[in-house]
């Protein structure tokens, strides 16, 4: 039986690429937001996540006109994705940027467990490490980056996705759900692999993030492994790819700019300091848009 789900959030940078993905593998895909996603195979409707109400009838109302005619009335999704927010800093005021981000995960992860699903994928950010939004040079505590750390960020944004976390946590422990909050790292589609020669040649331009990426499409196949591993609890993972967004190797990257920080294990070559060890390890997570696909060095 083909599994439906509800994204929120589909319309963004990351969910232009995701939703389609999930739908050449098999899926029904409803996508909530705020203007519609033009994409084939995809139904729309546009909500509010900070209005609860909206949220509630858009988890318990058909998703296009098709559905009337079974006469079974509503059917209830499988799975649900939370992509939706304001996806950085200064673009609304921070007090507004937390409220929209909190207040819309909650209502979602709400409506979705007192609707009978068990299964959410939430974004979270690679910001929750406090670099990315830091004031002035910051370091990290250690290397590499793994979900074990002690997320500390200092900004709005980063905050706001801290306290999703745990807003997941204490729902998935209420209802004994499977809620999987990924880490997102910086979002790169395919077009933007044209910006990698001056990643290269300005490699403190990444140094924020940690030289770290996710592509879109990649992105894509761990919603699919999410939705499709059950049992888990309450779960992070960090969303990237194998390596880092250098022709550098790391550990020389990590002495030129973060000397103080000190490594936890051994680490590969060019392997990402913001570890996806464990999507690897606990999905089966295989990329398949390594940057080398793309970009000539």
């Amino acid at each position: 039986m083909t599994k439906r789900i509800l994204f929120t959030g589909g319309s963004g940078k990351a969910g232009r690429h995701v939703v389609p993905w999930l739908i050449a593998n098999g899926y029904e895909v409803h996508n909530i937001d705020l203007v519609p996603l033009d994409s084939p195979g995809v139904t729309n409707l546009l909500v509010d996540v900070t209005d609860s109400g909206q949220v509630f009838n858009a988890l318990s109302m058909h998703r296009d006109f098709p559905d009337l005619e079974t006469g079974r009335g509503v059917q209830p999704y499988d799975a649900v994705i939370h992509f939706a927010a304001i996806p950085r800093i200064l673009i609304k005021p921070d007090n507004e940027t937390f409220r929209v981000n909190t207040i819309g995960t909650y209502n979602v992860i709400e409506a979705v467990m007192k609707l009978g699903v068990r299964k959410v994928i939430v974004a979270s950010s690679e910001t929750t490490y406090g670099i990315c939004f830091a004031e002035g040079h910051r370091d990290f505590h250690q290397f590499p980056l793994e979900e074990d750390y002690d997320v500390d960020p200092m900004d709005s944004y980063g905050l706001s996705k801290v306290l999703n976390e745990k807003t997941a946590r204490a729902f998935a422990e209420r209802y004994g759900a499977d809620i999987y909050a990924l880490r997102i790292g910086n979002v790169i589609e395919p077009h933007e692999y044209e910006k990698f020669p001056a990643f290269f040649a300005n490699p403190e331009t990444r140094k924020r993030n940690a030289w770290n990426y996710i592509d879109a499409r990649d992105l894509g196949q761990i919603c699919h492994l999410c939705v499709e591993r059950d049992g888990l609890g309450f779960q992070v993972f960090n969303a990237a790819n194998d390596t880092v967004t250098a022709n550098t190797p790391t550990r020389e990257l990590a002495r030129r700019f973060f000397p103080n920080v000190p490594f936890t294990r051994d680490i590969g070559e060019y392997e990402g300091l913001y570890s996806n060890r464990k999507i690897r390890e606990v999905l089966g997570f295989k990329e398949e848009h390594n940057w080398r696909h793309y970009v000539k060095t």
